[in-house]
């Protein structure tokens, strides 16, 4: 049976041999490129970004090539609301966000989807390395099968509906895999590098992009330790995540971490290395792929971040959707903001965004 595919193309090569799969197989296939914001959003010159001309005219390149459709829909101003505010008022609260996630759950899944069913196209498809299949009347969110490539712990927002509408072509391919056929195809961007920044901050300075878009200077305030004695002065809480060490411009005996960070009395707190450690957490909101959480607690591996590797833990579903979950061992630098996905092997069972640090 023949598909009807909006393809996601970014300009870089997974998504450009993932359309090119789509369309080996027999599908019928539409190349898109979401124009998510513009540059001077972020107070950046125009160049090598996420969005930019550059990447634009990559995907209408392998577009063409391909013989397909090809349109920009422009989301600037859902991305803006949605992710790039998120992402502010995040750091203003003293929380670490996950844009990508973010972008993922309300652009990608979200608003193209929305479009492809406007325009009469059954699938959405992306360039992510993850897979989904179909299991005693669910489908099911796996993990790619090329592990150094993995992005099911970015997907963890996927409901059923969409799961029942995504392609994710390149899920069996290793990375190698992916450029020797973009190679052999002939695309431009064959040799084009992994993006490896937040698209709206290529330079890495968020404080800045912060500033630019709260349009006033971030207050100093105190270092302290856990017991409120004053360590110093901080530049800022929107300059600092739990973990971080370098870059706080104290001289101290002994090296400190932040340990957490309170935005109410905008308090940076720091201690040693073994204060980072928690064996609890709670997610306030805790979405479980299948569309209902369990009765029982459950046993799973949890990561805290996309590179950790998951840990044995166990979920406990709570009434208001919520959950706390309890690692066997405890955990470095639990982050509220970021996300904890649970796996049952290679099954992505869900997830959410952390909001307690408990014990």
């Amino acid at each position: 049976m023949v598909r009807n595919v909006l393809v996601a193309m970014s300009g870089g090569v997974d998504s450009s041999v993932a359309a090119k799969l789509l369309l080996d197989a027999g599908d019928n296939c539409f190349g898109c490129t979401m124009k998510l914001y513009a540059n001077e959003d972020a107070g950046i010159s125009r160049g090598h970004t996420c969005c930019s001309l550059d990447d634009v005219e990559d995907a209408r390149s392998v577009a063409f090539r391909l013989g397909i459709p090809y349109q920009v829909f422009n989301f600037s101003d859902d991305f803006r609301e949605k992710v790039i505010g998120n992402f502010v008022d995040s750091y203003c609260r003293g929380i670490t966000p996950n844009p990508c996630i973010e972008c993922n759950k309300h652009m990608k899944f979200d608003k193209l989807h929305l479009r492809a069913k406007t325009l009469g196209y059954d699938y959405v498809a992306t360039g992510h390395y993850a897979r989904i299949s179909q299991e005693n009347g669910k489908y099911v969110l796996k993990k790619a099968l090329d592990p150094s490539k993995d992005q099911s712990y970015v997907l963890y927002a996927m409901d059923q509906e969409q799961l029942a509408h995504t392609l994710f072509p390149l899920g069996e391919l290793s990375k190698q895999e992916t450029r020797k056929i973009a190679e052999e195809s002939g695309f431009i961007n064959a040799d084009k590098p992994d993006s490896q920044d937040i698209c709206f901050v290529p330079d890495g300075d968020y404080a800045r992009v912060i500033e630019l878009r709260t349009g006033k200077k971030a207050e100093p305030g105190n270092f302290v330790d856990s017991k409120g004695n004053i360590l110093g002065r901080h530049q800022g809480i929107i300059r600092y995540t739990i973990g971080q060490h370098r870059g706080l411009g104290l001289h101290l005996p002994d090296k400190h971490y932040v340990t957490e960070i309170r935005a109410k009395d905008n308090t940076v707190v720091l201690g040693p290395y073994e204060e980072l450690f928690r064996k609890e957490i709670r997610v306030g909101a805790f979405h479980w792929i299948a569309g209902e959480a369990p009765a029982k607690p459950v046993p799973c591996k949890v990561k805290i971040r996309y590179r950790q590797p998951e840990q044995p833990a166990f979920i406990y579903p709570e009434a208001d959707g919520g959950a706390r979950i309890v690692f066997s061992e405890p955990q470095r630098a639990a982050t509220p903001g970021q996300a904890a996905v649970a796996y049952d092997g290679d099954t992505v069972l869900g997830g959410g965004v952390i909001t307690e640090l408990m014990q």
